[in-house]
């Protein structure tokens, strides 16, 4: 009907999750690994991305084995509360275990706390262990007390804070988070989410972008770009970044609609 207003429809909730660079530079200058996400995707398809995805309520269990900064630490530095805090640091350990292999978490001492260097699973356990993960069959907290580990945040570093634009029909509120691949690991990107998987230089990242041959969310597109200015684990680690959510916005351009991002 003439004159009538068009129906404005309400954004669609939104999700914790979390997201790891995991990087190495034992080959040269520093590298990330990136997974592309299959085109069948909901959300992102035939992008490259870090590893990562979604909260599970699992990993808020008081049972979770836990070492590096306590968990009020970290809701500090997250800026949110500790149930949120302790979900978003253990889905990122427990995201890169299921797509990568790569496992966060070191033997667990005769006190509950942690000895020694990250632990590498054997590979037939730890395939069977991502597979139950993934279909939801177990939490990481019983992962990690069946095979006597505990979860290490200290070797997590905070990054950013992402959330997806309004006007997209699936929305993230998303930590991004790096981390230097424990020495003896190698993630595999063994995940249905994804059809390849490689180590990039975030320079070459960028310039694959650039030239149209990789496709990138602005969140890895800054992140990468930010990851480009260091040549070593050491210092990419080292960085203290300021953080702030960041939610990109839609907007009318000469060019057409476009996704505008206000960074900190």
């Amino acid at each position: 009907m003439d004159g009538e207003r068009p129906e404005v429809l309400e954004p669609a909730p939104i999700k914790l999750a979390a997201t790891v660079m995991l990087v190495r530079d034992d080959e040269g200058p520093l590298e990330v690994f990136m997974l592309r996400r299959v085109s069948s995707m909901a959300f992102a398809p035939s992008m490259h991305v870090f590893p990562g995805g979604g909260v599970d309520r699992r990993d808020a269990d008081d049972e979770l084995p836990w070492a590096g900064p306590p968990v009020e630490e970290w809701a500090e530095l997250l800026g949110t509360d500790e149930a949120s805090a302790q979900m978003l640091v253990a889905a990122a350990v427990r995201e890169i275990f299921e797509e990568t292999g790569v496992l966060l978490a070191s033997p667990a001492a005769d006190d509950g706390t942690t000895k020694g260097e990250p632990a590498r699973l054997d590979a037939a356990v730890a395939a069977d262990l991502r597979a139950k993960l993934v279909a939801h069959e177990i939490g990481f907290g019983q992962v990690l007390l069946d095979q006597h580990l505990v979860l290490r945040s200290d070797l997590l570093r905070y990054r950013a804070h992402w959330i997806t634009a309004e006007v997209e029909p699936r929305r993230y509120d998303t930590r991004f988070f790096i981390a230097a691949v424990p020495a003896g690991q190698e993630p595999d990107g063994e995940t249905s989410e994804a059809d390849r998987s490689e180590w990039l230089r975030p320079a070459a990242a960028l310039g694959a972008f650039e030239d149209g041959d990789i496709l990138l969310m602005p969140p890895t597109l800054v992140c990468l770009e930010e990851l480009a200015a260091t040549s070593t684990v050491s210092a990419a680690l080292a960085v203290d970044p300021t953080i702030a959510p960041v939610m990109p916005v839609l907007v009318d351009t000469d060019a057409g609609p476009a996704m505008r991002v206000q960074l900190p």
